[in-house]
């Protein structure tokens, strides 16, 4: 499970019977890893199990779910079916979030963020592992009364959060399964987000975390065409401070910079630039940035690098 790709749940056209379609795709292609965010359209957890119950083999990976706004009890339950329903092969990304997510549309005080991811995670991790939990702490309290059963929700859920600074770096590096950083270039990787992770974990007496790098990118005959509307997409994120200093870090000035658009070799090499830099496992999101074809040759690509 080195290479994956991103399923695109935002178009407004996307049917249930799409996404299980495009996953069959990927799957078809050589791929063995999906993954999709969590946005306020489909909930991902659920079309997780939707997919997976469809598509024998596939790994099913949610990034990311935001702590606020969710409660570890809950989200523990909604894990563990996934897990059950599927077989084992579920993911779960978990993120800070942002204050305009937060504030704007949850209406909660976006405050001590990585406290919270903290408590979150201690409190889930017992959760995932056990079904029990008798937590208490100063942003959050879960408890168990009874053990919570979900047969078949084996091996523990994976928990990997969207972290790539410093502090969230090293909560996730003693208490998480991994990391999923975003325009993150190899650059920032090897530097940076990769030795502060693994030097937590090792201090936590724990294996050196995975690494999923999630890289924007496409297979495409016409860059220079294709290019722009990435630029225009990722524009978004040169307003959050976190992506900004990471594509700083990256050497870059704009988050368009880190996508990877060309030929087949052009993205190999990125991904081998990726695993280099200390990535695990690398996906690739904006496939579809050229069309269905282009998506479709993109995954062939990454499926026979898989």
């Amino acid at each position: 499970m080195t290479v994956g790709v991103i399923l695109n749940t935002t178009s407004s056209d996307l049917l249930i019977d799409d996404a299980v379609r495009q996953a069959r795709q990927a799957r078809a292609s050589g791929l063995t890893s999906l993954w999709f965010g969590q946005t306020l359209g489909y909930d991902a957890p659920t079309l997780a199990a939707v997919i997976g119950r469809a598509v024998p083999g596939l790994h099913l990976g949610t990034s990311a779910l935001p702590v606020f706004g969710r409660h570890p009890l809950l989200v523990a339950s909604q894990a563990r079916t996934v897990q059950a329903a599927i077989g084992g092969r579920y993911h779960l990304g978990l993120a800070l979030g942002t204050k305009l997510i937060s504030e704007g549309a949850f209406g909660i005080p976006f405050e001590r963020p990585v406290g919270r991811l903290r408590e979150f995670l201690t409190a889930l991790r017992q959760l995932v592992h056990t079904g029990e939990v008798d937590f208490e702490g100063e942003l959050l309290t879960a408890k168990t009364s009874l053990p919570a059963s979900v047969p078949g929700a084996e091996p523990p859920v994976p928990l990997l959060v969207a972290a790539m600074g410093p502090q969230a770096l090293r909560v996730s590096g003693r208490l998480a399964d991994g990391i999923l950083p975003y325009l993150a270039g190899p650059r920032a990787l090897e530097e940076h987000i990769v030795p502060e992770v693994t030097r937590a974990a090792a201090e936590a007496g724990r294996p050196a975390p995975r690494v999923v790098a999630f890289v924007p990118g496409v297979v495409t005959g016409d860059a220079d065409a294709v290019r722009p509307a990435l630029y225009e997409q990722l524009s978004f994120y040169a307003q959050i401070p976190s992506y900004a200093r990471v594509v700083e870090l990256s050497g870059h000035h704009h988050p368009g910079d880190l996508a990877v658009v060309g030929d087949e070799k052009t993205l190999a090499e990125a991904v081998r630039r990726y695993r280099d830099a200390g990535a695990t496992e690398v996906v690739v999101g904006a496939t579809e940035a050229d069309g269905d074809n282009s998506r479709v040759r993109t995954w062939e690509v990454l499926g026979e690098l898989a």
